[in-house]
């Protein structure tokens, strides 16, 4: 895909999770990967409303390429992710109610165990519902790279058909091969933390 093609690929992703609530006002920040470096969003934009020029073209390491802009304060966490597997090509994080309680619900165990869930097989990789995913838990830090060098180890060991992570009251990254990839494994993330919310609401 084109850089133009890219660029629009990620405002649609951002407008479609603002219209569902998981990237309110400023939340949230999304990337991809280009043929010689990265997209990622700047820094404080509304991901619902996002502009072509709010999507900064830097190099691997994460550096604006002729733009005085600022990225994501969490840029180091996008490029590490890229750096860790060179089959990720996108990244989304996003901002749901959902993931935020959870996150904070289950952040002492360190992860969230998915199991017996037929929306299980939209992950990539995953071809039935008797799978457990085990998706790692962090607590927040606002020191990125502090964070980024507790998380990647974790990520790196954990099952590679659980494409994300979640950060304690803050939120859910997810990746894969594509923007397209990405936008579907955080649908289906986001339909698991409803029904689990909806389990501990049934007791």
């Amino acid at each position: 895909m084109s850089d133009h093609d890219l660029r629009d690929a990620l405002i649609e992703a951002g407008a479609f999770f603002h219209a569902r609530g998981w990237a309110p006002a400023t939340g949230g920040n999304y990337s991809v990967r280009t043929t010689d470096g990265l997209l990622i969003t700047a820094s404080g934009t509304h991901k619902g409303h996002l502009l072509a020029e709010d999507l900064i073209a830097t190099n691997l390491d994460g550096m604006p390429i002729n733009n005085a802009r600022k990225t994501s304060a969490e840029t180091a966490l996008h490029v590490a992710l890229y750096a860790m597997d060179p089959s990720i090509g996108c990244v989304l994080h996003t901002h749901s109610p959902q993931a935020t309680v959870l996150s904070m619900r289950h952040v002492n165990a360190g992860l969230m165990r998915l199991h017996g869930y037929e929306m299980l097989k939209a992950f990539t990789g995953v071809h039935t519902h008797a799978t457990t995913l085990q998706l790692p838990i962090f607590a927040n830090d606002q020191n990125i790279e502090r964070l980024t060098a507790r998380a990647l180890p974790a990520v790196h060991d954990t099952d590679a058909c659980t494409p994300g992570l979640l950060i304690a009251g803050h939120g859910l990254y997810a990746w894969g091969r594509d923007v397209s990839e990405v936008r579907r494994h955080v649908e289906a993330f986001e339909f698991l933390f409803a029904c689990e919310l909806l389990q501990a609401q049934l007791g």
